[in-house]
């Protein structure tokens, strides 16, 4: 990944998607929001967790805490895609898109959609 931004574990991930969605919350929230049933104080060390790699920042309201991501989800995706890209393609996007093409988990149309935005 990038040198600025830790790889994410995929319980990070999944509390970041949490927050991007809700964009501002406590962890009795997340937790709440989450698919899994995790028990609170797991919730809440995976948050400070995130907090310590730079990737959620927080607002205090007395003892507790309301929690906003700090990174996009733009951000973090362009970094996971870029990251992937390298590691599986070489660095290339054109082999990456042929990849979903082959394997029919994109569509003629989808590549016609993305044509038309490239020639914009």
């Amino acid at each position: 990944m990038n040198k600025n931004l830790p790889h994410l574990t995929a319980k990070e991930e999944e509390i970041m998607t949490c927050l991007w969605s809700l964009e501002k919350a406590f962890v009795k929230e997340i937790a709440a929001h989450l698919d899994q049933n995790l028990h609170y104080n797991t919730v809440s060390t995976i948050v400070r967790n995130l907090e310590e790699k730079g990737f959620v920042e927080h607002q205090a309201f007395g003892k507790t805490h309301q929690y906003y991501p700090k990174i996009s989800k733009e951000v973090y995706s362009e970094q996971v895609l870029n990251l992937n890209s390298q590691r599986f393609f070489n660095g290339s996007y054109k082999d990456m898109v042929s990849f979903f093409a082959k394997k029919e988990q994109i569509s003629k149309e989808d590549l016609e959609d993305i044509l038309k935005l490239i020639n914009k």
